[in-house]
């Protein structure tokens, strides 16, 4: 293929491409590749096996093809995503808001490895979303408080590792206390990291592995932050004894490993883009901020390089990771729509490339589902917000209310390939092509 073909893509074409990519970042962190170079010893005792994401059934049923001794465990995954597993208990509770299922299926875990001794083993495979699949409210609290305090930090915009230090001291299973419910059995902690960074320990909250920020550190934050907590999380806050720390003696020995990350996703995305005859570059794989910011400096950047050459030459793919945030502002009259942090960003893309050609994007959540609805996020190029004005949606209005989804389903736009049994977080891939307009 010459450069003058590759640059003269059709834009349909362009959508099959930015498709295998998601496909080929999925793919990467695939739980039966990802899991077997990562399996621990077999121990003289027990194996149990825990887990909380949105890909715990799919790794729990991965972990049980490749071991092969004996193993008895639970995890629990989003509604819908349940998988059969022969000797591991499949739960499922309600993402992104905490349910009674959640509780139960918390219960479940922390009896799973109660009782344990030093001949024993827990493996605990751990995803993205366990922190709302894992609702475990401390003594004097109940689920409706902790409901309330996801709704609240949801809302507030900041980012998840604020979020997950708070989520830690206002919980009985995360922050590690899973761990501790577990000695003195060992510990080994298998990620799929969908965090920033990859800190295994910010993934769901960290269930079986502490966080480093104390609680003095954490009520700094939120009050440096202004973060609007329920009255009874303040309180709680105010007198609990604090989350345990790394240092804790009854974690000394246990493992962590990270087995997939965005990382290793964006660089086989980038891959199949070379294979493709595209040039491709990662900006980060840990991009952090508001979904519409991040989405806007995204189509400065594919402006720049269509009309400009700069700073990547075209034809090119450009790829980002990370977890961006959308903060509601129902106070103000809006937030009424639907939708999730990839659309949101998308939205913005959306506009700040509005009439220019050459541009083809996908916002995705590699889970499979962004926000609360059924698609993982949606397509956008130069005439996405013409089609949405023509469909009678004001693309301005629609990112102003968050309604990222209803401006992209009026636009034919969205992407919805269904649950990918795994989640490294955001994936973003666009496709620049020279202007044909530019000189």
């Amino acid at each position: 293929m010459t450069a003058a073909q590759v640059s003269a893509a059709d834009p349909a074409e362009d959508r099959a491409l930015l498709v295998r990519l998601f496909e080929a970042a999925v793919a990467a962190a695939d739980p039966v590749a990802a899991l077997r170079p990562h399996l621990p010893a077999r121990p003289p005792g027990r194996v149990v096996v825990v887990g909380a994401g949105k890909g715990a059934a799919h790794l729990a049923r991965a972990f049980e093809t490749l071991w092969d001794g004996p193993l008895s465990g639970v995890v629990v995954t989003r509604y819908g995503y349940g998988l059969p597993c022969d000797r591991i208990r499949v739960m499922e509770a309600a993402h992104p808001v905490p349910d009674a299922a959640g509780l139960a299926a918390s219960v479940a875990l922390i009896e799973a490895v109660s009782g344990l001794g030093p001949d024993d083993l827990v493996v605990a495979l751990i995803c993205g979303g366990g922190s709302a699949l894992l609702p475990m409210p401390p003594t004097g609290l109940t689920l409706e408080d902790e409901q309330a305090l996801n709704a609240a930090l949801l809302a507030s915009g900041a980012p998840i590792g604020v979020m997950n230090a708070i989520r830690r001291q206002v919980s009985g299973i995360k922050g590690g206390r899973l761990a501790l419910a577990a000695h003195p059995a060992r510990v080994v902690t298998l990620v799929v990291s969908d965090v920033p960074g990859d800190d295994p320990a910010e993934v769901a909250s960290g269930p079986t592995l502490p966080g480093r920020l104390t609680l003095e550190e954490t009520r700094a934050l939120i009050a440096a932050r202004g973060i609007d907590l329920p009255a009874r999380i303040r309180d709680h806050l105010a007198r609990t004894d604090p989350a345990p720390l790394p240092d804790d003696p009854r974690l000394a020995g246990n493992e962590v490993r990270v087995i997939a990350s965005a990382r290793l996703s964006l660089q086989a995305a980038a891959g199949v883009a070379r294979a493709a005859g595209l040039e491709a570059v990662i900006l980060s794989d840990a991009i952090e901020g508001e979904a519409r910011d991040v989405g806007l400096v995204h189509a400065a950047i594919a402006r720049e390089v269509a009309l400009q050459g700069q700073p990547f030459a075209t034809p090119v793919v450009i790829l980002s990771g990370g977890e961006t945030t959308v903060t509601l502002r129902a106070a103000e009259g809006h937030g009424s729509g639907r939708g999730g942090r990839n659309t949101e960003f998308l939205l913005a893309f959306a506009q700040g490339i509005d009439g220019l050609p050459g541009i083809v994007a996908l916002a995705a959540d590699t889970d499979g589902i962004d926000g609360t609805e059924d698609n993982a996020g949606a397509f956008a190029d130069g005439g996405s917000a013409l089609r949405m004005r023509r469909a009678g949606v004001d693309p301005a209005a629609a990112l102003r209310d968050h309604d990222a989804w209803g401006a992209f389903d009026a636009a034919g736009d969205l992407f919805a390939p269904g649950p990918t049994g795994t989640n490294v977080n955001d994936f973003r891939a666009i496709i620049v092509r020279q202007d044909q307009g530019a000189t």
